[in-house]
């Protein structure tokens, strides 16, 4: 009617024009975009959009399971992460990305299955995701206290990837707790004339060297380390996050606190 009415009286009627739907491709590019950057808030309603077109779509599925652990909810995570295994019964990446949910909920047994279904499927010459899963079962390893399982998968982490440099110092840091401190402080100098510029090993070398007294080298290595990244200072990041071992923890706690 009111229409009608403008007609009649010769006015112009704006019709809205129609907004054409963003293709889907670059939806999913859009959402992997925003994803990758740590846009996660953004990211979030980008992939819910690109599921609403492509509900068969494994790797949105994945893909969102992992902003959804970014934003602080593993239980949604662990979900998205089993869809898209019903989705793709061979993909790797859903089973490595739900097995990290796990682990953030403490679900140790859960998190090593789906490693271990990766391990048994991938061929040892696969490099990813095989030392991704041997890194990550190592943790779990690890944070169940058995360090000598740890330091298995951590050293066969960094054979399947050359160059993993955080499994291997991994691996030096599980030596470490066991004892083996002559073979961690040569596994983390060899690590540090490699990569000068990483924060792990020089941080992890610092705790070792202070323990067996050679105080001035590990206020050497502590200046390049916490110049690089401050976080080595928060014990419940080492332990929590970055979960080393109690004793290189221990280690660098005492350091800090006497060098202060």
């Amino acid at each position: 009617m009111a229409t009608l009415i403008a007609l009649l009286l010769g006015w112009q009627v704006l019709v809205a024009p129609a907004v054409a739907p963003i293709p889907l491709p670059q939806l999913f590019d859009q959402a992997l975009s925003a994803s990758r950057q740590g846009r996660f808030d953004e990211a979030l309603p980008l992939w819910n959009q690109v599921l609403e077109v492509a509900p068969g779509d494994a790797a949105a599925w994945s893909n969102r399971g992992n902003v959804q652990l970014a934003l602080g909810d593993p239980r949604a995570a662990i979900a998205d992460q089993t869809r898209a295994m019903e989705l793709d019964a061979v993909s790797p990446d859903p089973h490595l990305n739900r097995g990290t949910a796990e682990e953030a909920l403490g679900q140790w047994a859960a998190a090593e299955a789906d490693y271990r279904w990766i391990l048994e499927r991938a061929p040892q010459d696969a490099g990813e995701p095989r030392a991704s899963a041997l890194y990550n079962l190592g943790n779990v390893q690890g944070s169940l206290g058995d360090w000598v399982a740890a330091r298995s998968s951590f050293e066969a982490a960094s054979l399947a990837r050359p160059g993993f440099a955080m499994a291997r110092s991994s691996a030096a840091l599980a030596a470490f707790q066991l004892g083996d401190r002559a073979a961690a402080e040569r596994e983390l100098r060899n690590l540090i004339r490699r990569y000068p510029l990483f924060a792990d090993a020089r941080a992890a070398l610092t705790a070792l060297l202070w323990q067996k007294g050679a105080s001035g080298e590990a206020e050497s290595n502590w200046a390049a380390a916490s110049g690089l990244d401050p976080r080595y200072r928060q014990q419940e990041w080492l332990r929590s996050t970055r979960r080393w071992p109690p004793e290189p923890v221990e280690a660098l706690a005492q350091f800090l606190a006497l060098s202060s």
